[in-house]
């Protein structure tokens, strides 16, 4: 079972930034595709970004486009998220997530294992 260790989140004011951070301690880690997805309270968890496993290719949803930048370091294990001009919009609980092996896939059921979830709040 990979273990996913989510940190960086916190409270900005919009148009700031963050960047969170993804460790995981899982075999084979530049295998998966890992991508990174939201919540907030009574929603559904959504897709925000996925990376593949060689970090060649990057998909993200269209309300982040040129504003977050999805990036891994194989040799460190870790995933990270760039998080620019933040707005209020933006505010979840961030989760990083593992997903299939040699698949770029954005599809949340694809995705098998899980970070505990890192608050992310941006004040107007």
């Amino acid at each position: 079972q990979v273990q996913l260790v989510e940190s960086g989140g916190g409270l900005v004011q919009a148009g700031g930034s963050l960047r969170l951070s993804c460790a995981s301690s899982g075999r084979s880690f530049n295998t998966y595709t890992m991508g990174w997805f939201r919540q907030d309270p009574g929603k559904e968890r959504e897709f925000v970004a996925a990376i593949s496993g060689s970090g060649g290719r990057t998909t993200y949803t269209n309300s982040v486009k040129d504003r977050f930048t999805i990036s891994r370091d194989n040799a460190k294990n870790t995933v990270y998220l760039q998080m620019n001009s933040l707005k209020p919009e933006d505010t979840a609980v961030y989760f990083c997530a593992a997903g299939r092996q040699y698949i770029l896939t954005t599809s949340l059921p694809d995705f098998r294992s899980w970070g505990q979830g890192t608050q992310v709040t941006v004040s107007s």
